[in-house]
């Protein structure tokens, strides 16, 4: 009884790894195609370099994290 229990709850992490793939997949797929020409990837990391930087400086400011000295 306990033992079928705790072996479904074990597969929990698997079940939760293929749903956060299945949206990652989903909402970034539409990517690929840019990835085949230079140009297009050349931008792209560059945008995506602009949202990572954007969105750790507005965290920073409103955090009012500053360096140690």
């Amino acid at each position: 009884m306990f033992g079928d229990f705790f072996s479904n709850i074990g597969r929990y992490p698997s079940y939760f790894v293929t749903i956060i793939l299945g949206i990652f997949i989903s909402a970034f797929g539409w990517l690929a195609p840019l990835w085949k020409r230079p140009v297009t990837a050349v931008a792209l990391v560059g945008f995506l370099v602009g949202v990572v930087m954007t969105i750790a400086l507005t965290l920073k400011a409103m955090l009012g994290l500053t360096p140690v000295a």
